[in-house]
């Protein structure tokens, strides 16, 4: 499954996102994600695909592509 499924996934199961509403281009506070959820999705994140977010800056005006990208450059460090 790639990044991008995964990242799909988990908002789709755990906040009820609607899966045809996550695209690259959507900022994610048309998700309906605020700094809360936002926290609770980059554990989500760490714990499903194992590497650490810590340092990765998510405010709910980036877009589903960025998180994407993010993920990937941690994933691949």
């Amino acid at each position: 499954m790639s990044t991008a499924d995964e990242i799909s996934t988990l908002l789709t199961a755990n906040f009820g996102t609607d899966p045809v509403a996550i695209r690259p281009e959507v900022p994610l506070r048309q998700l309906r994600l605020d700094s809360l959820a936002l926290e609770e999705l980059r554990l989500l994140i760490e714990d499903r695909l194992g590497i650490d977010l810590d340092d990765v800056q998510l405010t709910s005006r980036d877009t589903v592509g960025h998180l994407i990208d993010a993920v990937h450059r941690k994933a691949a460090a």
